[in-house]
């Protein structure tokens, strides 16, 4: 047979080795440099969701991930098959009432959990097949059933309550109904209007726009608390990042999405944004005189739902109401 001799291919190999085990020294400590190159990274990372976490109290990147998701299923439903956005107010409507229910009985109040969420959930095709006349008889009968469940349970001897506290009860019962019922199908009803699903993204746009120009503001720069005693975290410098942001997003939206004029975008924006404040000062309020710092938590980073909906609730009416005048 014919080859490389055996003295020489010997030689050859052990000229190899030296070359080979450099290499293999070469990819082990660019290893070990990418190891720990990443793990520094991901200290430094951790590290910086600590300190936004502990500043804002919720965990940041969780939340962006649930936020994106709702984006993704609202736009879904408004501009693909307006219908599927009954199935997404009834989900919110649903929950929000059940959480604000379980809240108040945590603070005392005895609101029936039943006939609150399934009024709620009913509301919601009534309003968008009957419109705002639905609306109406929905949330009224709504409110006479809570009523009428609430004095049955006074026949049963466990439950039974002195006529203060079943005033007091009732009140609480109603309350639900109007805050999170009534306020939430004027979304539904707008929606269900002809070019009404345009005007409910816009105004969820910039209640979106207030929250997060607030959030980024208050971050960056907040020294000044704007209602410490209600809201610690809140600043003048994140109401005025919020300001600036619905602003320039409300004039945006009334040109390229309301075919409005720019100065319809300013006032709709300012509009949408101290009814965005009010409403999440307002549960703020409600959470701090109940001694709850979250409604509930089925959404990591936000709480509950209605933690999400507080600055969309009052933000629904003044949108169907500035449709009807100009939309």
């Amino acid at each position: 047979m014919t080859g490389v001799p055996e003295g020489e291919r010997s030689d050859a190999e052990d000229e190899r080795h030296p070359a080979r085990e450099d290499l293999r020294a070469q990819i082990h400590a660019r290893r070990v440099d990418l190891e720990r190159q990443f793990e520094a990274s991901r200290a430094q990372f951790d590290e910086a969701q600590e300190r936004i976490n502990a500043r804002t109290g919720r965990n940041l990147l969780v939340a962006i991930l649930i936020g994106l998701a709702f984006g993704g299923a609202l736009l879904l439903s408004l501009l693909v098959f307006k219908e599927l956005f009954m199935v997404f107010a009834v989900v919110m409507a649903g929950f929000s009432s059940s959480e604000l229910a379980a809240a108040l009985r945590h603070g005392g109040y005895r609101v029936p959990r039943i006939p609150t969420v399934i009024s709620a959930v009913a509301a919601v095709p009534a309003a968008y097949y009957g419109g705002a006349a639905g609306q109406l008889v929905a949330v009224l009968v709504g409110m006479l059933l809570v009523v009428l469940w609430r004095l049955a349970e006074q026949a049963s001897a466990s439950v039974r309550a002195e006529s203060g506290s079943l005033a007091a009860d009732l009140g609480a019962a109603l309350f639900v109904q109007g805050y999170v019922t009534f306020l939430a199908t004027f979304a539904v009803v707008l929606t269900a209007a002809d070019g009404g699903q345009w005007w409910t993204l816009a105004f969820i746009i910039l209640a979106v726009s207030a929250d997060t120009g607030a959030y980024a503001s208050g971050l960056a720069f907040g020294k000044h608390p704007m209602a410490p005693v209600i809201s610690p975290k809140k600043t003048w410098e994140g109401f005025a990042g919020g300001a600036a942001a619905s602003l320039v997003a409300g004039v945006i939206l009334a040109l390229f999405m309301l075919g409005q004029p720019w100065w319809f975008g300013l006032a709709f924006g300012a509009a949408i944004f101290l009814t965005a404040t009010l409403g999440d000062l307002a549960e703020s309020l409600i959470k701090r005189d109940l001694g709850i710092k979250d409604m509930s938590s089925w959404l990591p980073g936000h709480g509950g739902f209605l933690d999400r909906l507080d600055s969309i609730l009052p933000s629904a009416a003044v949108a169907f109401a500035a449709f009807h005048l100009f939309g």
